[in-house]
């Protein structure tokens, strides 16, 4: 009767302007996987990594394979 609607990405990842980047926080080690802007370094928060498989599901969306962190 009711059926759980799949969730499109909400972000269109630009892979020659942007790279995937997760952004840590060095005293809370909170991790927010989004887009950066290659050119004008802008950050594009997508969503919240709490554990490996948040951060598979963010990869597989958007189909990136590398991610850099950044502190």
């Amino acid at each position: 009767m009711f059926r759980k609607k799949k969730k499109e990405p909400s972000h269109i990842f630009d892979p020659s302007n942007q790279k995937a980047v997760i952004k840590c926080s060095i005293c809370t080690g909170e991790q927010v996987a989004g887009f950066k802007d290659i050119h004008t370094g802008k950050f594009d928060e997508v969503m919240l990594i709490r554990n490996d498989r948040d951060l598979d599901v963010f990869k597989k969306a958007y189909g990136v394979v590398d991610v850099t962190k950044e502190y």
